[in-house]
């Protein structure tokens, strides 16, 4: 059984190999990146992968029985990507997709959405098997920023008083790994999120607690926090981008308390001091 991961290199994807690596043998697993020169250190297989080629990708698929599709990190050409890369393995041969979409894709404002639909049905259309991991917010998100906040004495943006239920990318890996090794999770969709909310004030006390400095939350209008962005030398579309993600989350949207995610894993999820910590 061969169990192939794409984006292997990424941020999530390279968890996610190494949570695969804890439950099958190496030689089970492939990595399908783009740059197979940046998977060298994984010490599972390299395969070439690219969206924009199905030859390529059909190639790379062969052999393939259950495929975890992580979403591309190109917002905007994630539809036809992932359209591409499911048509491929449906080729190839492929039996089973887990794909990582977005926390409640059905019912929010995030501007995410869309294109997370169009792949779920794209994947429910398929004839194969799917799972579908239904991702919230990586706390990772907001604690990237830290360096920051430091640096200019305060937490900003745009989420009012909005719950975040956001969780660890070790946690979401986790979800991928356990669900692509357990056939019991085929044709499940999962809305997979933090066992706690926190809002923005509660991660700049959190951020105060742990350096021992007065790091308040300020909250910006939406045009305020897109000019901050830009000043940063953040690109205009995706400065405007994070601000509406923010609204988003003012409004509900990165809220779920289902402890989906936390019974998928067997373990509670990791807790934002935990996060906080990793990132100082």
């Amino acid at each position: 059984m061969k169990i192939a991961v794409t984006g292997a290199t990424g941020q999530l994807g390279n968890v996610v190999v190494e949570e695969l690596k804890k439950r099958v043998p190496n030689e089970n697993i492939v990595a399908l990146v783009r740059t197979p020169e940046k998977a060298s250190a994984l010490g599972v297989e390299v395969r070439t992968f690219d969206y924009t080629k199905p030859q390529v990708m059909l190639e790379a698929l062969a052999g393939i029985d259950r495929l975890i599709l992580i979403s591309s990190n190109e917002i905007g050409q994630r539809a036809s990507q992932h359209f591409n890369a499911i048509e491929a393995a449906g080729k190839a041969g492929v039996k089973w997709i887990v794909y990582t979409s977005l926390l409640h894709a059905d019912s929010t404002t995030l501007n995410l959405a869309g294109e997370h639909m169009t792949t779920e049905e794209a994947l429910k259309a398929s004839g194969m098997d799917y799972t579908i991991l239904r991702n919230g917010w990586y706390t990772e998100n907001y604690t990237g920023s830290i360096g920051g906040t430091l640096a200019g004495g305060a937490f900003i943006g745009s989420a009012g008083k909005g719950k975040i239920s956001s969780a660890a990318r070790a946690d979401y890996a986790e979800a991928a790994a356990v669900a692509i090794t357990d056939e019991t999770h085929k044709g499940k969709v999962y809305e997979l999120a933090g066992d706690n909310y926190y809002t923005l004030t509660d991660l700049a006390a959190e951020i105060s607690n742990q350096t021992g400095k007065n790091i308040p939350y300020r909250n910006l209008t939406e045009a305020e926090y897109t000019k901050i962005l830009e000043s940063f030398e953040i690109p205009a579309g995706l400065a405007s981008a994070i601000a509406s993600w923010d609204v988003s989350a003012s409004k509900g949207d990165l809220f779920d308390d289902s402890r989906q995610l936390s019974t998928l894993i067997g373990r509670p999820t990791t807790p934002l001091a935990d996060s906080v910590k990793a990132a100082l």
